[in-house]
């Protein structure tokens, strides 16, 4: 096998690491946008078991809960590891991104709620309108890094049997004896990743800014 065809396997795994990246990390997004909105709004005994629930899924290894939610979400489930193993991972991602977004929400002056209210709109319209896409593009730098981490978090699910990039780095380096070059060309990938995905968020933050008065 000549160093294009060793390159070009591992850089097959990559469609598993995007795949990966595409479910868990709109997952963890949805679950915590909804937790963080409960947080912030739900009173405190939801603010209490919330911040629970952040203090566990944080204070664990991400890969010890790979495994305990890998065979939770697959037990009688006709799941594949490549389903299993992103929903497990946006479920630990939740926990990050409901900081994120709890953040931006308290970032949101609570005058403009008031305000909104005061203008005849409902609590519910007042977050929805005026609070939430305030607090979007607050969030969108601190979730550009948990967007970088889910990538790299990604290579995890190799330990389920699925064949992403490390996985396919550690099968090559294994029938070759060339770890080194499999392992930096692994690297190499995921560090392309994240920097393409961090540039277009980066882009995506500075097009959502609201310009500021000369």
């Amino acid at each position: 096998m000549n160093f294009g065809q060793f390159v070009s396997y591992i850089a097959q795994g990559t469609i598993y690491t995007v795949g990966v990246t595409l479910i868990s990390l709109p997952a963890g997004l949805v679950i915590g946008t909804v937790l963080a909105l409960l947080y912030v709004y739900g009173g405190k005994t939801a603010a209490r078991m919330l911040n629970l629930y952040s203090s566990i899924f944080r204070g664990i290894p991400p890969v010890v809960l790979l495994f305990i939610l890998f065979f939770a979400v697959s037990k009688g489930i006709n799941l594949s590891a490549f389903w299993a193993g992103s929903l497990s991972l946006g479920v630990v991602s939740s926990a990050y991104q409901m900081e994120i977004v709890r953040g931006a929400l308290l970032s949101v002056s609570g005058d403009q709620l008031m305000a909104a209210r005061a203008v005849g709109l409902s609590q519910l319209q007042s977050i929805r309108y005026v609070v939430i896409p305030q607090a979007i593009r607050l969030a969108i730098p601190p979730w550009s890094n948990e967007a970088a981490i889910i990538i790299k978090d990604s290579s995890l699910v190799y330990a389920l049997g699925v064949p992403e990039i490390l996985r396919r780095a550690q099968l090559i380096g294994a029938s070759s004896h060339k770890y080194l070059p499999a392992y930096i060309s692994a690297a190499v990938i995921y560090f392309l990743l994240v920097y393409i995905t961090t540039h277009l968020l980066t882009l995506l933050e500075k097009k959502l800014a609201i310009p500021s008065n000369p």
